[in-house]
């Protein structure tokens, strides 16, 4: 018998998707069968895989000891990666990092230990805000993805209260991200609001737009502001109405103005030329725009932060 009492950061959800995380090398199958065998307890009471925790329960396991061993003895393989995040902006529930071209986010297919995720925990694990060994089941998470080949700002929350609210602002759209892109071309409109509709050929890893509703495909709503234009090269602000695949590289292809050094929806011919193998694009600002309430982070409403070095306005826009 074993005995654990939910804290904080284990609070706020359900007992199986808990355990899930709590014991990684418990196949799924078995955490619904010792919950249904009565194997798990809550306060000393039989219990449900969808009942919710609080702070102050305590669960009692009469399960095998080795998925307890298996817990205390995992690896922090996170500690393999640098702990030096570009920090733009931190506070004790949240952190805002640059992340560069070329870094993932998360874990993939090609990952080996390096990734910003694993950069952060590293970072906080260094400064003591970061115990897995006093977690149960929280590990500082990203909130938002920026694909391999963009740059930009990028959430990671400490704790799962502020996670919890970043997630319900993302989905309720209170996040405003603004983007900054160099186009091949100059759209025809200095400022539009493009509609469209998206579908994605997951075997390819690569999208589509139509005007036009199409099977399967789901709406588009990008609107753009250009800049400047110098050179055959349009600078544009992108603000995405809906956060879909690859929307703003696809859709401004579309229009017929594709993102320098994208290889996948551009002009391949004029990349070369300019010897670039990645999208020109940068998620450059970041504003909490909360129209309800944020609880622990209300102190953040209204509050703006931006990127001012980005390698491609440096070398193609530098004054």
């Amino acid at each position: 018998m074993r005995e654990l009492k939910i804290e904080k950061n284990d609070s706020g959800q359900r007992l199986d998707k808990f355990m899930q995380k709590k014991f990684k090398t418990m196949p799924k199958p078995m955490v619904y069968m010792y919950i249904r065998k009565k194997c798990v307890k809550l306060n000393g009471k039989k219990t449900a895989p969808q009942t919710m925790l609080s702070e102050g329960d305590v669960l009692t396991f009469y399960i095998k000891d080795e998925f307890f061993e298996a817990s205390e003895k995992e690896s922090y393989e996170f500690l393999k990666a640098p702990a030096k995040p570009d920090i733009l902006y931190e506070d004790n529930n949240l952190i805002l990092t640059d992340k560069k071209p070329g870094l993932i986010v998360h874990q993939d297919s090609s990952y080996h230990f390096d990734c910003l995720l694993t950069r952060v925990q590293h970072y906080l694990y260094d400064k003591g805000e970061y115990d897995p060994r006093a977690e149960n089941s929280f590990a500082p998470a990203a909130v938002n993805r920026i694909d391999r080949n963009t740059g930009g700002i990028v959430i990671t929350a400490k704790n799962a209260e502020a996670l919890r609210i970043l997630n319900e602002k993302m989905r309720s759209r209170e996040l405003k991200k603004t983007y900054l892109c160099l186009l091949i071309n100059e759209p025809e409109k200095k400022s539009e609001l493009l509609s469209g509709y998206l579908i994605k050929d997951e075997s390819k890893n690569k999208v589509r737009v139509s005007k036009a509703p199409i099977e399967g495909g789901k709406e588009i709503l990008t609107r753009y502001r250009v800049l400047e234009t110098k050179n055959g090269l349009t600078l544009c602000e992108v603000e995405l109405l809906t956060g879909r695949t690859h929307q703003i590289r696809a859709h401004l292809a579309f229009i017929g103005c594709p993102l320098l050094g994208d290889n996948k929806y551009g002009n391949k011919e004029v990349n070369r030329r300019y010897g670039l193998n990645r999208q020109c694009l940068y998620s450059c600002k970041l504003k909490f725009d909360f129209k309800t309430d944020a609880g622990i982070l209300n102190y953040l409403t209204g509050r703006e932060f931006e990127v001012k070095s980005i390698d491609f306005l440096n070398t193609f826009f530098a004054c």
